[in-house]
C-alpha cells in the first residue's frame, strides 16, 4: 500500500479498503457534485450499478498480468502473489458431512487483507473507461456510481451518453469475467422541486435492460431523493433509530447505566451521525430520536422536558452535530488527511484583494457562491466553508485533530443550548 500510494497508483475516485477512503466520502462527493449541479438550474443523472459475486470471479490470469503492465510489480514481487492466489482449494462443511475439495481457479481469497486490495487494482482501468464519455465515476467496492449533468434542453443526448457508457462498462466486465447485476441496476434523474415534471420518465437501457428511473435510490446506505431534498433519508433512520431504541427498552433494566449508555451510542447515535447532510427543516427527524434515546437512558416520561439530560450526556443538538461533522472534516481537508477527491473542494482564501487577504490571516476560505440555499448551500464545498468561516480563530487555529475536536465541541456545546428549549 506504501508503494500505491507514494506512485500514486491508485485510482482517485474509488472508496473503501483504503485508509480515510469511507463510504460517506464517496456519497460526499457524488451528492455534493449533484448538489452544485441542480443549483446551477442543470438536470442531473445518476446510475447505480451492482457487480454479481464480484470478488469472486476475478479472473487471475488478467489480475497478475495487470499488476505487471500496470502497477510494477514484477520479477519476485510477482512471483508472491502468483504463489498467493495459484494453488488454493475449498470445500463445505456441514456438521460431520463435507463436499469433495475442489480447486480455487478465480477469485480473490476472501476475508483476507489482500483480497479487497487486489479487487482495487484489477477494476481500475474501469475508471478512465467511464470518463472517457464525459461522465463522472465513483467506485466503491463491488458498486459503481456514475452520473452526469446537462441543461434540461440536453437530456435526450445525456440519456444516449449514459446508455452509451453503460454498454462499454458491461463490455468490460464481461471481458474481465465480471457481471453486472441486473435486478440492482437504478437510475434516477435529479432536479429541484420545481423542475420534477421535466425530468424523463422513459426507461434507460443499460446493457439491454431497460431501466425505468426512480424517485429515490440508496446509495451506500444513504437514501438520495430525486429533488435531493434527503427526505428518505431523514424518514428512513428515524424508522430504524425508533425500532433499535424499541428493542434496547425491554433490557434498560438488565444492565447498568454506563452499559446501556454505551449500547445506545452504538447503535443510534451512530446511524444519526451517518450521512445526516439534511436540510434544516428536516432535522428535527433527528432530533426526535436523540430526545427519545436521551430519555429512555434517565427514564424520563414523554412529556418531560429533555434538555438537562441532553446536557449531562454532553450531547449536541442535531443541527451543531451536522456542523461539528462538516468542520472535523473541512479540518482535515485543510491538512491533507482525506481522500484526494475531496481536497479541490477547499481552498484558502488568497486572492489579491483586501478581504481576501485579510481572510488569508484569519485561516478564513473561499466561499463559492450558490443559487439556492436549499440546494447548493448543502453540497460540501460551500457548506465546509461557511461553517468554517463561522468558527472563532481559537477554534480554527487549533494545532492537532485532538484539539480541534475539543474545542469544536465546547464551541458548539455552548451554541446548542445557549437559547435553546427542546420538547
Amino acid at each position: 500500500m506504501e508503494y500505491l500510494t507514494s506512485a500514486n497508483l491508485l485510482p482517485q475516485l474509488q472508496s473503501r479498503f483504503r485508509q480515510g477512503h469511507s463510504t460517506e466520502t464517496a456519497v460526499l462527493r457524488v451528492l455534493s457534485d449533484i448538489l452544485q449541479a441542480v443549483d446551477r438550474s442543470d438536470v442531473a443523472a445518476l446510475v447505480l450499478l451492482d457487480l454479481s459475486a464480484a470478488f469472486h470471479t476475478v479472473d487471475h490470469e488478467v489480475l497478475l498480468q495487470r499488476l505487471s503492465e500496470i502497477f510494477g510489480v514484477t520479477d519476485v514481487a510477482h512471483m508472491w502473489f502468483r504463489s498467493y492466489l495459484s494453488g488454493r482449494t475449498q470445500y463445505v462443511r456441514c456438521g460431520s458431512s463435507r463436499s469433495s475439495t475442489t480447486y480455487h481457479v478465480c477469485g480473490v481469497p476472501q476475508g483476507s487483507v489482500l483480497g479487497p486490495v487486489l479487487f482495487v487494482l484489477y477494476t481500475a482501468t474501469l475508471v478512465s473507461l467511464i470518463e472517457s464519455h464525459s461522465l463522472s465515476p465513483h467506485l466503491c467496492a463491488d458498486d459503481t456510481q456514475v452520473y452526469g449533468s446537462c441543461s434540461p434542453a440536453a437530456v435526450d443526448a445525456l440519456s444516449v451518453t449514459i446508455s452509451e457508457c453503460s454498454a462499454d462498462v458491461a463490455s468490460w466486465m464481461r471481458s474481465n469475467r465480471l457481471q453486472l447485476n441486473p435486478d440492482k441496476m437504478e437510475v434516477m434523474w435529479c432536479s429541484t422541486d420545481r423542475r420534477q415534471h421535466q425530468l424523463p420518465t422513459a426507461a434507460l437501457p443499460i446493457d439491454g435492460v431497460p431501466v425505468a428511473p426512480v424517485s429515490s435510490v440508496r446509495d451506500l446506505s444513504v437514501y438520495i431523493d430525486a429533488d435531493l431534498v434527503m427526505q428518505m433519508h431523514a424518514k428512513k433512520t428515524a424508522l430504524r433509530c425508533f425500532s433499535v431504541l424499541r428493542q434496547l427498552c425491554q433490557i434498560r433494566r438488565y444492565v447498568s447505566m454506563d452499559t446501556f449508555q454505551a449500547l445506545v451510542v452504538a447503535l443510534v447515535v451512530t446511524r444519526l451521525d451517518y450521512g445526516n447532510g439534511l436540510p434544516v427543516y428536516l432535522s428535527w427527524r433527528l432530533q426526535s430520536v436523540l430526545n427519545a434515546a436521551a430519555r429512555l437512558i434517565f427514564g424520563l416520561r414523554r412529556s418531560d422536558h429533555v434538555s438537562d439530560a441532553l446536557i449531562s450526556l454532553h450531547w449536541l443538538c442535531i443541527p451543531q452535530h451536522i456542523q461539528f461533522k462538516v468542520a472535523v472534516l473541512t479540518y482535515k481537508v485543510l491538512h491533507g488527511c482525506v481522500p484526494s477527491y475531496l481536497g479541490p473542494f477547499v481552498h484558502v482564501a488568497d486572492l489579491p484583494s483586501q478581504r481576501a487577504l485579510h481572510s488569508a490571516n484569519t485561516s478564513r476560505l473561499i466561499q463559492p457562491q450558490s443559487n439556492r440555499s436549499t440546494v447548493g448551500d448543502r453540497a460540501f464545498p460551500v457548506a465546509g466553508p461557511q461553517v468554517w468561516n463561522s468558527l472563532p480563530s481559537e477554534v480554527t487555529s487549533a494545532p492537532s485533530l485532538d484539539t480541534f475536536h475539543r474545542h469544536l465541541k465546547t464551541h458548539l456545546f455552548t451554541v446548542s443550548y445557549s437559547n435553546i428549549q427542546l420538547s
